[in-house]
């Protein structure tokens, strides 16, 4: 396998265990295992287990981009794009009731550990966030636009949360239908 090959293996197993099994219980072993490597090899390409997270984060960081990049191109306007985002909760139930939401999860386990990438990670939820804002801003919400955004991220996060605990998929269906009634409602925010 080239060399890049190789690293890039290592960054979307060590993502997919983190996410799975958590940073801190995910050794280099059980990486360079899944991967199928030696784990001298690994060392050739991660001296740390805080660089595979850098690269980890990175690769997240520019997924999420890409992502919301691909969203906002669509043409579905600004209320289309944010049901985008509320219908990731359906289209990622099975994995959000295993593991919890992505996201959250990193973030809360590095918070718990003080880490030095916990405010990294978070710059994630950075992303959504601004993107969301922009999003309502064209609804009209103006100044309540980053306010909005929030809201939605903590609602978005608590269905997971749940969803997680209970194991619940009527819950999230439940939930993302009564964020989009609440959705439903923005045409008169501008007013309020």
């Amino acid at each position: 396998m080239p060399e890049s090959a190789t690293r890039n293996a290592i960054v979307e197993k060590a993502d997919i265990l983190f996410y799975e099994g958590g940073f801190e219980a995910t050794s280099f072993a059980t990486i360079a295992a899944a991967v199928g490597i030696s784990r001298g090899n690994f060392y050739h390409h991660f001296k740390t287990k805080n660089d595979i997270l850098d690269a980890v984060i990175t690769r997240r960081m520019e997924r999420t981009r890409a992502m919301l990049d691909a969203w906002q191109a669509g043409s579905d306007g600004p209320r289309g794009r944010i049901l985008s985002f509320i219908h990731m909760l359906i289209a990622n139930r099975t994995r959000i009731m295993a593991f919890g939401c992505p996201v959250g999860t990193l973030c809360t386990e590095l918070a718990k550990l003080d880490h030095i990438a916990q405010d990294r990670a978070a710059d994630i939820f950075g992303l959504f966030r601004d993107w969301l804002a922009g999003q309502f801003l064209e609804l009209g919400a103006g100044e309540r636009s980053e306010a909005l955004a929030l809201h939605l991220l903590s609602w978005s996060q608590g269905v997971a949360s749940i969803a997680t605990a209970f194991r619940d998929e009527p819950f999230i269906r439940r939930e993302v239908a009564g964020i989009e009634a609440w959705l439903a409602t923005l045409p008169d925010i501008s007013r309020s």
